[in-house]
């Protein structure tokens, strides 16, 4: 075999590109090195202190528990007997923060500051500040804290709607209390929303996020902060992988109205809602499952005030589109009480708008009216009337309840139980027995049917498709 014999200036070539190859494969990799050094020094640690009382508990000769219980009862342990014995505790956390205004205003997370008797920032220059909470959002969790300082060294902040999926993110922070660490990855997801925080888009992202990086910036290769880190998703208490951050522009809305009135006026519709499925969708007409359903309102609220129903589904709020139920708060919540809005819903079968007043959310959490109702025969129940006292109670017309449910009937496998009261079926009212058994005779079996509700005081609906 002969073997093939290169001239020197082909080898040079190849050399060069391979060269070239592996630099160009080097610059597709960020390097966060300018950024670190431009934004570091507006990256601060904060630091929390709060009293405690320990109680001894019973048992153990008025002396505490012992550590090997602590893991079954927490840190909220029995109260002692009378006469026990208890003592105060410190407890100590921390948190990331960033400077937001060179005369001392600081951003972190609501959760960081929570229930803190104390409140200490640590600068990048060592100085150690005792902070003010100006205000705080748990809806959001955005704190907006205060210090005693000027000339502070401040982050340029950018436009969290301009992220993209892919792109590179680093984030800097205290995780364990090692300050000003640094991580990066890339935004895995925009828009999600997390149990409990419907009123924040969350940013996902892949970037390491451990305890005490709570509060702490997120920034884009341009080195503008376009979230703060919040929550990590995770089944050991470390970083896997899943990492939220609010976006920036959520943030400084709510920074904005704490620095301005000490508290978060958003708007407030007065609706219960739940998700459209599949069978719901089709119940009602619909080729996709979109929108929020409306399961009740209050009867003083905007919403009924607007001429909105139970059974609506709302689809979008001001021409954009509310993708699933949990898109509606949020889109509602960043309106400013009494401003109006335009709402597309599905009514019957038939798309309609409604202009709507937002009123302002209320302080106390208000709990929607209660009401009952029934369904028989082909649904396999056996239902009973309501008395007025109880129709008064739960402010409703009419309704049954249900006492039982049939195994494997069509009540059972559309999710309808023991206590539940049906309010309409197929968008008709049910006041009597009677009227169910009417009702339900005469639906047909070539479609889902919408059912509506109540269940422990909550309105809802569900699908069901007879036989």
């Amino acid at each position: 075999m002969k073997r093939l014999i290169l001239p020197s200036t082909l080898w040079v070539c190849v050399a060069a590109l391979l060269t070239f190859g592996q630099v160009a494969s080097a610059q597709g990799l960020p390097d966060f090195t300018e950024l670190v050094e431009d934004a570091a020094p507006g990256v601060v640690n904060i630091s929390t202190s709060r009293t405690v009382q320990r109680s001894s508990a019973p048992g153990f000769g008025g002396q505490e528990i012992p550590e090997i219980f602590r893991h079954f009862f927490g840190d909220s342990l029995p109260s002692p007997p009378s006469g026990g014995q208890g003592r105060s505790e410190e407890r100590q956390s921390l948190g990331s923060g960033f400077v937001i205004s060179d005369d001392g205003y600081v951003m972190t997370n609501a959760h960081v500051v929570q229930d803190a008797d104390e409140i200490l920032v640590r600068l990048n220059d060592r100085r150690e500040l005792t902070a003010e909470v100006v205000g705080s959002d748990p809806q959001t969790d955005v704190a907006l804290l205060k210090i005693d300082a000027s000339d502070l060294p401040t982050l340029t902040l950018g436009d969290s709607d301009e992220l993209k999926v892919g792109e590179w993110v680093a984030a800097i922070g205290s995780p364990f209390g090692f300050d000003h660490s640094v991580t990066a990855g890339i935004v895995s997801a925009i828009n999600r929303t997390l149990p409990r925080d419907a009123y924040v888009p969350f940013i996902q992202t892949d970037v390491a996020i451990n305890p005490g990086n709570s509060g702490g910036p997120l920034f884009n290769l341009q080195g503008e902060v376009v979230g703060i880190n919040s929550q990590i998703f995770t089944r050991s208490g470390g970083f896997m992988g899943v990492s939220f951050a609010i976006p920036i522009n959520v943030a400084m809305d709510v920074a904005d109205q704490l620095r301005e009135d000490g508290r978060v006026n958003r708007g407030w519709l007065g609706v219960m809602i739940q998700p459209v499925s599949q069978d719901l969708a089709e119940s009602f007409g619909m080729e996709n499952a979109i929108g929020a359903l409306i399961a009740d309102l209050d009867p003083e609220g905007p919403a009924a005030q607007g001429g909105l129903q139970a059974g609506d589904v709302i689809l979008e709020v001001n021409g954009e589109e509310v993708e699933r139920s949990s898109t509606l708060p949020r889109l509602i919540g960043r309106g400013a009480p009494g401003t109006e809005v335009e709402l597309t819903l599905m009514r019957d079968g038939e798309e309609m708008t409604e202009s709507v007043e937002l009123g302002s959310w209320p302080d106390a959490e208000q709990e929607p009216n209660q009401s009952t109702s029934n369904n028989q025969t082909r649904l396999g129940v056996m239902v009973a009337e309501i008395d007025d006292a109880m129709r008064e109670q739960l402010n409703i017309p009419g309704g049954v309840e249900v006492r039982q449910v049939e195994p494997d009937s069509v009540a059972a496998k559309a999710g309808i139980l023991p206590g539940d009261v049906l309010v309409s079926v197929d968008h008709r009212s049910v006041s009597s027995s009677e009227e169910l058994v009417s009702i339900v005779e005469e639906l047909p079996t070539d479609r889902a049917i919408p059912l509506r509700l109540f269940r422990e005081g909550r309105s809802l609906f569900v699908a069901l498709r007879l036989e």
